[in-house]
């Protein structure tokens, strides 16, 4: 399910905010999926009970803040609202599995 939310919640922020060039909007917020290329340097590379965000260089705080300020530039606002809704989704993940929102 928490796969499948990464490609859901951003069709419906496309959807919602963004549908006179839904297409190029809704490739930007999924391309933001490759940040996930940090969990090929964890040992496990997968592990169901670990918490990504705290965890992973790129879900850490200082990425996170950066993702955030890229919100704002409207070169960099879809890129930053993907990579905020990747984060919250996995902190929303943290607390579904372990009952913490990071490490």
């Amino acid at each position: 399910m928490h796969l499948l939310l990464h490609f859901i919640v951003p069709a419906m922020v496309t959807g919602s905010f963004f549908r006179k060039e839904w297409r190029l909007s809704y490739l930007l917020l999924i391309s933001t999926m490759l940040v996930d290329l940090d969990h090929l340097a964890a040992s496990p590379i997968y592990d169901s009970q670990r918490c990504s965000i705290g965890f992973h260089p790129l879900h850490t705080f200082v990425p996170i803040a950066i993702y955030f300020a890229l919100c704002f530039p409207k070169k960099t606002r879809l890129i930053g609202i993907g990579l905020m809704i990747h984060m919250a989704l996995d902190s929303i993940d943290c607390q579904y599995t372990n009952g913490v929102w990071f490490v």
